[in-house]
């Protein structure tokens, strides 16, 4: 008896198809970048347009319109994506990209260029995204939270030098610059100097980044003296002079930075962003407060902290705006009430104290951890292990694209309306908080 072969149908993945189809046709109605276009379009880019030299009549190449750009680092952190390079390549290959650009080619230097030039921007943003949720009734400063998180940052553990290293690296690298521009000077063969140009600015940045790690050094020095420690014992970055090596939350040390945000309770909005260059947590409350009361144009009704945060003077000048919520120290003496006042307290800590000991702020307390531990899990979630790019100022910038982002959800969520949807998250998957 014969066996018979069965028939099936094979893939033949080199057969030749086309398909007609335009960018619009990507992506379904509520996709997430659609969501994002709708929110960018609507907002006053005045700011970012600014800096544009590219006019009608005049000459040059066309600038690559404000929208796309801050549009597409909006969706990449949404995404996850915090580097431009990545960007770059998913422009090539996913649908919500390639709709997002719209047929405009974009580089990753022109969105890295993007996302550290316009700090100033983004900054107004923020405050004009909060003031319309808070015209929507959403954001009522009620209950702020505020919570650091330790971001590892872009420089390795064996780029930190002491002085005497680094005076020696700066001098060998101005010879080095020194050397280099006398060779692009004589040098006639066009083609050499321009590799010999390269070299030199090269040799012109690293010489800036060892300036900026000896100038940061007196700083580092003074965190010393007052933990404590060997002044002499003070390191700097060779790569990125403004990091700093901190505990983190795994109990080790790495170099990182500090990002300070501010989240509403009721809605879980960031309304305040900040980078500090410490690892400490302390000093940071009163800043904050003046920053969320100058962004918003009114003062917080409450302001929730952790234990890291409430040092006598702070709790002092915030109690001039706000009704602190922190925890109160534990005496080393267990019979000793933490909540009775003590001799030396003053009038803002004694009111602290003895307010903490009550059932009511207890309640309120335990709201701090509900939305700014929530908070820090989102960005967290989106990427932010890890920052790409470095410097102070650069870091700032990547803040304030996550607030931006995190609150273009929460205000999919809440407030849909304002960007012209008729429905919430809930009604569109994968675009919760």
């Amino acid at each position: 008896m014969t066996k018979t072969r069965a028939r099936v149908l094979r893939p033949n993945r080199g057969q030749m198809e086309f398909r007609a189809s335009d960018l619009e046709s990507l992506l379904p109605e509520g996709h997430r970048a659609r969501l994002v276009w709708a929110y960018v379009e609507r907002q006053d880019l005045s700011r970012f347009y600014a800096g544009i030299r590219a006019v009608d009549g005049g000459v040059g190449r066309s600038a690559i319109a404000p929208e796309i750009l801050l549009a597409l680092w909006l969706y990449a952190t949404l995404d996850g994506v915090g580097s431009a390079r990545a960007v770059s390549r998913l422009l090539e290959s996913h649908d919500a990209y390639r709709w997002l650009c719209g047929g405009v080619q974009v580089n990753h230097h022109t969105l890295s260029d993007f996302r550290k030039d316009q700090g100033e921007g983004l900054d107004e943003l923020l405050s004009v995204s909060i003031a319309s949720l808070m015209a929507a009734g959403v954001v009522k400063l009620k209950q702020v939270a505020q919570d650091g998180m330790r971001v590892r940052a872009s420089a390795g553990a064996g780029s930190f030098r002491r002085k005497e290293k680094l005076e020696g690296y700066l001098e060998a690298a101005r010879a080095e610059v020194a050397r280099l521009k006398a060779e692009v000077e004589a040098d006639p063969a066009q083609a050499e100097r321009a590799r010999e140009a390269a070299r030199l600015r090269a040799a012109k940045e690293r010489e800036a980044r060892l300036e900026k790690a000896l100038a940061r050094l007196p700083e580092i020095e003074a965190i010393k003296l007052r933990q404590g420690k060997n002044p002499d014992q003070a390191r700097a970055s060779m790569t990125d002079a403004e990091a700093t090596v901190m505990k983190m939350g795994d109990g080790g040390f790495r170099p990182a930075y500090n990002p300070q945000l501010a989240s509403d309770a009721d809605s879980l909005v960031i309304v305040g962003v900040e980078v500090t260059t410490v690892g400490s947590d302390q000093g940071q409350m009163v800043p904050m407060i003046e920053q969320v009361t100058a962004r918003c144009g009114q003062l917080p009704e409450a302001w929730l902290v952790d234990g890291g945060y409430v040092g006598h003077e702070q709790i002092e000048q915030a109690s001039q705006s706000t009704v602190v919520y922190g925890p109160v120290p534990q005496p080393k003496d267990k019979a000793v009430d933490p909540h009775q006042a003590k001799a030396g307290d003053s009038e803002a800590v004694a009111a602290w104290r003895q307010r903490m000991g009550t059932d009511e702020a207890k309640v309120i307390y335990k709201r701090r951890a509900a939305t700014a531990e929530c908070v820090n899990a989102h960005s967290r979630n989106r990427g932010l292990q890890q920052f790409r790019v470095r410097g102070l100022a650069k870091v700032k910038c990547v803040m304030l694209i996550f607030a931006l982002a995190h609150n273009l959800m929460r205000m999919v969520s809440l407030a849909p309306e304002l960007l012209g949807v008729g429905t919430g998250a809930s009604a569109v998957p994968g675009i919760g908080v």
